[in-house]
């Protein structure tokens, strides 16, 4: 009887689906949005504001998003940069800020009896930034330096050339971190403009989640927040983007002369954050490249020894996204490690996916779906998503009913319909002078120096 109970019991933990935990949501007065999800069983909070003000909003300025993020840690009417990073380190708590192509971003995890000594001072660097002027030239300095530093590792980087390749001169060609010319050129009044036209109530989310009483919590909110006008009078960017497909294949060679390894990435076009099928294109792409298991990692490293590692993944941005797949191999071994990659890829569009891999993948992306969720951070980092993205609760609560409706057949439809086939794009990094010949018959070269101030 007891190992029959025992059984019953596994049986209803494994069959038991993940679901989102209760929380709330309102908005005050001023339009911004507020999250609440009481988490008892962590004495942390999670904090994390979020600002509709991404690159996509950089202009030609490209990096003031990013550095607008990090420059609101500089100082604020009541504290300066220095008293902001020893309040947070004296409390155990470190203060965050960044910004990607969609959004900019301030998080932190306190301990909930310190809540709030670090609330006031987290509100204030979102309300009251100084953008002090010897700050900004400080990081100046630093940022251009880590910029520089950054081609010294192709795979931290090619990201950004390929984006340029598939957007062109569109909104998520900008990369978030800058040009060093861009850099440069930015002042505390570009900053403090940059500000006060993007950062609104209306356009922002504030998340908390953990261990708290949710009307204090909502007490403490009004009173830091409610204050913040709306303004919504200043320049409001209406951002409407068409991704485009591509008439011919491409080969975006930046030239490192001095690498003795190819970094590159392949792929075209692929979905917004938004599309329905998501979730289900994520178990194909386990298949391909998104696990050490996959495809690609058993053919180009298991058993060719052409690389430590090649994957793929769809990239998914709130307009548009890309797809790829990635890999780095000696230069001599550049074009064998290129075919394999595309003859491995081939396999989706000429065997398709048989019914014991499909559920190999979809037994592995429901075991590692639910640990995604289970933090306080994690949480929050949802609800961050669910904001800017649009997500629907059934992102999460219909995760493993969506994996398990998966067939044999709708998922080789999938592939025809996502997964880019006709005339892939190519971004390679490496030496120009030994692989230029062999990756031009892939498609029409445009070759840029990695020492360029440009992507």
């Amino acid at each position: 009887m007891k190992t029959l109970l025992t059984i019953l019991i596994l049986s209803t933990i494994m069959n038991a689906q993940f679901k989102l935990p209760k929380y709330e949501t309102y908005n005050l007065q001023n339009g911004l949005t507020i999250y609440l999800l009481e988490k008892r069983n962590s004495p942390l909070i999670s904090l994390s504001f979020t600002v509709n003000a991404g690159s996509i909003k950089d202009g030609e300025n490209f990096g003031l998003a990013s550095f607008t993020a990090e420059a609101l840690k500089f100082g604020t009417a009541s504290f300066s940069k220095s008293q902001i990073d020893s309040t947070f380190n004296f409390y155990g708590s470190e203060l965050s800020s960044d910004a990607g192509y969609d959004f900019s971003i301030v998080s932190s995890t306190v301990m909930k009896e310190y809540f709030d000594q670090l609330f006031n001072v987290f509100s204030e660097v979102i309300l009251k930034p100084k953008f002090d002027e010897q700050e900004v030239i400080k990081r100046k300095q630093r940022w251009i330096a880590e910029l520089e530093q950054a081609k010294e590792s192709p795979r931290s980087i090619i990201s950004y050339y390929f984006n340029r390749l598939i957007f062109a001169e569109g909104i998520y060609s900008n990369p978030p971190q800058g040009l060093k010319s861009t850099i440069e050129k930015i002042t505390p009044e570009m900053i403090r403009s940059f500000y006060e036209q993007n950062y609104h109530p209306e356009h922002s989310a504030l998340v908390i989640v953990g261990d708290f009483n949710s009307k204090e919590m909502k007490n403490k909110i009004e009173s830091v927040f409610a204050n913040w006008n709306p303004q919504s009078d200043r320049l409001v960017y209406d951002i409407r983007y068409q991704q485009k497909s591509f008439n011919k294949p491409r080969v975006y060679l930046i030239d490192k002369s001095n690498s003795f390894e190819t970094t590159f990435m392949i792929g075209g076009n692929g979905i917004p954050m938004s599309n329905d099928d998501k979730i289900k294109i994520e178990v194909i792409n386990t298949i391909l490249g998104g696990r050490f298991t996959s495809w690609l990692n058993d053919e180009l490293r298991v058993n060719a020894g052409l690389t430590y590692g090649a994957r793929s993944r769809f990239a998914s941005y709130r307009f548009a996204g890309t797809f790829a797949m990635s890999s780095f191999t000696q230069t001599k071994n550049t074009e064998a490690a290129i075919d394999l990659a595309i003859k491995t890829y081939n396999r989706l569009f000429e065997k398709g996916i048989d019914e014991a891999t499909l559920t190999s993948a979809k037994n592995y992306i429901k075991g590692q779906f639910p640990p995604n969720y289970e933090t306080s951070n994690q949480l929050a980092s949802f609800f961050v998503q669910k904001f800017i993205y649009g997500l629907d609760d059934s992102y999460i609560n219909d995760f493993e009913e969506n994996i398990n409706s998966l067939t044999v057949s709708e998922t080789n439809q999938i592939i025809q319909k996502y997964f880019p086939k006709e005339n892939l794009q190519f971004t390679i990094i490496g030496n120009a002078s030994e692989i230029e010949r062999v990756v031009s018959k892939y498609g029409e070269v445009i070759k840029v120096s990695i020492d360029e101030d440009k992507f």
